[in-house]
């Protein structure tokens, strides 16, 4: 549970385009020194980004824009053919220069706000994702140090329990179905799969890789309701 929750509201935000309801939860890093700089940048109108929420690396929690809103945090992109993410999300941006681990303080305040969050919009885990799932030709946040796991550990994002292995040449219309856009290229799909679920590993998708997103496509098949660009 999120408590003490503070407000810098942000004037970029807007209107959910279609009478659009989030669906989906896209996390982010800051890529930047630190959360005073980020606030800056957020609640600047001549930079044209923001979130609904900024977390700490404290644990502290800031409130930016409504959650009926729609916030500037996602950009060009797509997930299960949903290609207006802002108009479906939304937005959690945490406090990370993008190499550091995420503190446990940190972890703690974003697990209480996703339980608030998925409770209010009745988003299930396979709706929590990452920038770099939507948008993995230009984005690669939260990055391999972000813990998926143990988000998943708790009921609050998906997990792959094992999986066989399969043909290595299916991986990228295994991980479309997962919601991966399959047109942002199987390089970029596959950097942005294993930097997920298989921080560590490299070369050309194999067996494993295929196996994992066809196995996670099987136990969450993606919502391709949502609004386009």
């Amino acid at each position: 549970m999120v408590s003490a929750a503070l407000s810098h509201p942000s004037p970029n935000f807007g209107e959910r385009r279609g009478g659009a309801r989030p669906h989906l939860i896209v996390l982010h890093y800051t890529a930047m020194a630190d959360m005073g700089a980020a606030l800056a940048r957020l609640r600047d109108p001549a930079a044209e980004v923001s979130c609904h929420w900024l977390v700490g690396a404290d644990g502290s929690v800031c409130s930016l824009v409504a959650e009926e809103m729609r916030a500037w945090h996602a950009g060009a992109g797509c997930w299960g053919g949903c290609t207006d993410v802002n108009s479906a999300s939304i937005g959690i941006e945490l406090d990370n220069d993008g190499v550091s681990p995420f503190p446990e303080a940190q972890m703690v305040a974003l697990e209480g706000l996703l339980d608030g969050i998925m409770g209010r919009w009745g988003t299930g885990p396979a709706g929590v994702i990452g920038h770099q799932d939507m948008a993995p030709s230009r984005k690669a946040d939260p990055g391999v140090r972000f813990d998926w796991r143990r988000l998943a550990l708790g009921g609050r994002a998906v997990w792959p329990e094992g999986g066989e292995r399969e043909d290595p040449a299916a991986f990228l219309s295994m991980a479309g179905r997962l919601g991966y856009p399959c047109e942002a290229g199987a390089e970029a799909v596959l950097a942005a799969f294993r930097a997920r679920f298989r921080p560590g590993a490299d070369g050309p998708a194999d067996a494993t890789d295929a196996g994992l997103a066809a196995e996670l496509a099987r136990r969450f098949p993606v919502d391709r309701t949502g609004p386009s660009a």
